[in-house]
């Protein structure tokens, strides 16, 4: 799957599941959340996490073959 992703495309994603996880955590701890749904948000939660760090390790095996990505803590960082 790795050879078929463009490394702008596997940056994009991360970037997205992250925005995505930190929205959703906000979500998890805010009192708009019915208790019904904690449950629910939170395994939505595991799920944006777990892809997350699935992409972040494709990443990281990808930079180890091109030296020209940034590195995953300057990407987390970086304003876009």
């Amino acid at each position: 799957m790795s050879e078929n992703i463009s490394s702008n495309a596997l940056i994009y994603a991360i970037l997205a599941l992250n925005s995505e996880a930190t929205l959703q955590k906000e979500y998890i701890e805010s009192p708009e959340l019915n208790p019904d749904e904690r449950e629910n948000e939170e395994e939505i939660l595991n799920e944006l996490e777990q892809a997350f760090m699935e992409f972040v390790s494709l990443y990281k095996s990808r930079r180890k073959q091109d030296k020209s990505l940034p590195d995953i803590d300057e990407l987390l960082t970086s304003q876009l």
